[in-house]
């Protein structure tokens, strides 16, 4: 064959051939502190999905509340400014409120009952998601929330007293403590230290991990030893930028996702008992609460799941079949 018609012949083998696939980067924010238990994790995570794609998909991670607050995250996801984000449930609920159900004030009183539930309704709310225009990649945790102050808080007339941050975007907080006759001082996460290093705020709430990880640990030192809710998280990625990824990638993405969930999981309930022995030892004190207050608590939050049914945040439905998966997991 002559060297003209080689040329020919590869060039034609080349026009035939399909194109290698084009390298995709995903941008993902997240409030988890730079360095924290969720930021190695989600970066390990996105290593390994660079690794298993050969390059073909990399992830870049925005920690530390770079790109603001959830709302803002949320807000820039459908512009299109950013791919994905690594949200608590609050976030997620800015998109589909229905996944909320699962951090209703006393209604899910342990690990084991977190577990099942969310097991049962995942496929749910990740539908949902997708219908709202995100791919859920991973479900993840952030751990049991308690009260921290500078004050000893063991009534409810304690609990009035206090300057308690509020999450601005949280509807759930704002029902209880309406139930509960707090006066919380609106706020996004990322203006919380802030606000207690001027005294704007002298009370705020959240897992050990998540009060060490942010610093809020060392503005207060009285914590309640009454819990009110299990925080969580998913990371989700938006449906337009999952499509530009190959089904292949997108197999490997779900696969990392769901290690990386488990993972999560299990590291965040490890580092929340050790965050909580180190504010101990820091010199904060874990006051008990009194029975009196912990049955107000209670009635409290009961009284938020009807306060939020019938479609306000999520439906009727929903929470009876929460309820009824909560009935199952408890025989």
């Amino acid at each position: 064959m002559s060297k003209s018609l080689f040329a020919v012949g590869l060039l034609a083998a080349l026009a035939l051939a399909p194109a290698p696939a084009q390298a995709v980067e995903v941008k993902i924010a997240s409030l988890a502190p730079e360095g924290s238990a969720w930021a190695k994790i989600l970066q390990e995570g996105g290593k390994k999905i660079g690794e298993r794609t050969a390059g073909r998909v990399t992830v870049k991670f925005f920690f530390s509340g770079s790109q603001g607050d959830e709302r803002y995250v949320v807000r820039k996801m459908k512009l299109g400014q950013i791919d994905g984000s690594a949200l608590t449930a609050v976030g997620l609920g800015l998109i589909k409120g229905d996944v909320r159900v699962l951090e209703l004030p006393f209604l899910i009183k342990n690990n084991t009952e977190l577990d099942y539930v969310r097991d049962k309704m995942a496929p749910d709310f990740e539908k949902q998601f997708l219908d709202a225009g995100y791919v859920l990649i991973a479900w993840g945790d952030v751990g049991w929330t308690h009260y921290y102050s500078n004050s000893e808080i063991k009534t409810k007339e304690d609990l009035t007293k206090v300057k308690m941050w509020a999450w601005t975007d949280d509807p759930i907080v704002r029902a209880f403590f309406k139930r509960m006759g707090i006066n919380g001082v609106p706020l996004g996460v990322p203006d919380v230290l802030p606000a207690l290093q001027t005294d704007t705020i002298n009370a705020c709430y959240g897992s050990p991990l998540a009060a060490v990880a942010l610093q809020w640990y060392t503005k207060v030192k009285f914590a309640t030893t009454q819990t009110i809710t299990y925080s969580i998280g998913a990371l989700i990625i938006r449906k337009e930028k999952f499509a530009e990824i190959s089904p292949e990638d997108q197999k490997i993405m779900k696969e990392e996702g769901a290690a990386l969930g488990q993972k999560l999981m299990s590291a965040v309930r490890r580092d929340n008992e050790r965050a909580a022995n180190a504010m101990k030892k820091s010199g904060i004190t874990f006051v008990p609460t009194p029975p009196e207050l912990s049955a107000e608590l209670e009635k409290a939050g009961q009284g938020v799941w009807e306060d939020l049914a019938g479609g306000k945040l999520y439906s009727d439905e929903l929470l009876a079949k929460v309820k009824k998966h909560l009935s199952d997991v408890r025989k």
